[in-house]
């Protein structure tokens, strides 16, 4: 559900020769790429989200991405909130992000992997997201066309998502996807209807629902301006080397996961 039902507003940045699957990539925000990253502003993903996506809420600054959340008025919404995705398409591939979290019933910190009818595509998408309203656990889920096809599980993340930075990363390919944290494999899935199938693009977002109480827990208002913190995302590309020794690769390279 990171991306869930995406506004028409979320219109296509890209120029033809973007259209092609990404190359490998490691990203560690001295500043931010607009050649790689667009800022999503002005619109939300759908009624059941209660803040506006708004570029005043994406920063970098000492090697550090921030995705803010805040009090104010937009679009009808009483808050704004942040998002960057990649202006590119990737597919099979390790994806990974090293990312702080933030706590909060109601709020949702998120990594994910998306593609759909906005970009004239059918949905499909990979996700990692942190509930607010238990930052000691990610939850990871797959999209195919739309619906939900993955467990949704629970993981936990050693010492807390909202109290430091930890490593996710999805590897996906033709036949399963696998989701590590920390390097550790918490989740598998090698059901071939369930596998998305589709080149995506990057998301990292944080969002807040009064609406979907049963999943995110009831809203509660932060009552100041809090942040995501993201220290690097990357995308290997099956076959290319390790491009930093924490990465899932490495690891995979050595037959050690």
């Amino acid at each position: 559900m990171a991306a869930g039902i995406v506004s028409a507003q979320a219109q296509e940045q890209q120029k033809p020769e973007q259209q092609k699957p990404g190359k490998s990539f490691v990203e560690t925000f001295d500043t931010l790429d607009k050649k790689l990253w667009y800022v999503s502003d002005g619109w939300s993903n759908g009624d059941h989200q209660n803040c506006t996506w708004s570029a005043k809420q994406v920063s970098v600054s000492g090697g550090t991405l921030k995705l803010g959340f805040a009090a104010g008025e937009s679009k009808g919404r009483k808050y704004v909130c942040g998002e960057v995705q990649t202006n590119q398409r990737f597919g099979y591939g390790a994806f990974e992000v090293r990312m702080k979290a933030v706590a909060g019933s109601g709020l949702n910190t998120g990594f994910f992997s998306y593609i759909g009818p906005v970009h004239k595509q059918p949905h499909d998408e990979i996700d990692f997201e942190v509930l607010g309203k238990d930052p000691s656990k990610v939850q990871v889920n797959q999209y195919v066309n739309a619906k939900s096809v993955g467990s949704a599980k629970l993981v936990e993340v050693p010492g807390g998502a909202d109290k430091g930075f930890h490593n996710y990363a999805f590897v996906w390919e033709k036949d399963r996807i696998r989701w590590y944290v920390d390097g550790k494999l918490v989740d598998e899935a090698t059901d071939p209807a369930k596998l998305p199938s589709h080149p995506a693009k990057i998301y990292l977002s944080i969002w807040g629902s009064d609406t979907l109480k049963s999943w995110m827990g009831p809203f509660v208002d932060p009552g100041k301006p809090i942040a995501a913190e993201v220290d690097r995302v990357a995308f290997t590309a099956p076959g290319d080397a390790c491009q930093f020794p924490d990465s899932i690769v490495c690891k995979l390279n050595k037959g050690t996961q």
